[in-house]
């Protein structure tokens, strides 16, 4: 038969046993969140970094597509503007030639345009 103080004895050993078990699994669980949380750390900070260098590369990309843009539009305007000079030499040219050959039908012209605002201002 078993005597009280080995039964005691033997609790003492197995609750000793129980909690050095016990703080061993708790240790390697803290080791295992520390682990996790440095893991998680990372990956957030590269995350980070792979976002901003996206939005870095989005705004380089859409600060060069503006700038192409602005310089497509500066040349349309150039060449806008080249046309509509051209066309008011031209049409300076015509009636300059055709007061020159015809002076009598554009100073009739002239009256005429003349009597016609003048009739209009009337009204």
């Amino acid at each position: 038969m078993s005597t009280p103080n080995a039964e005691t004895g033997m609790r003492d050993w197995t609750d000793k046993a129980t909690r050095d078990r016990l703080e061993k699994d708790v240790a390697a669980v803290k080791s295992d969140i520390a682990a996790l949380t440095d893991q998680i750390t990372d990956a957030l900070n590269t995350f980070a970094n792979s976002t901003s260098k996206q939005a870095r590369r989005g705004y380089r990309q859409a600060r060069e597509n503006m700038d192409s843009a602005m310089d497509d539009m500066s040349e349309r305007g150039s060449a806008m503007m080249e046309a509509a000079q051209d066309a008011y030499g031209s049409i300076e040219e015509t009636l300059e030639e055709a007061i020159t050959q015809r002076p009598l039908a554009t100073v009739g012209l002239a009256l005429g345009i003349g009597f016609l605002i003048g009739a209009a201002w009337r009204r």
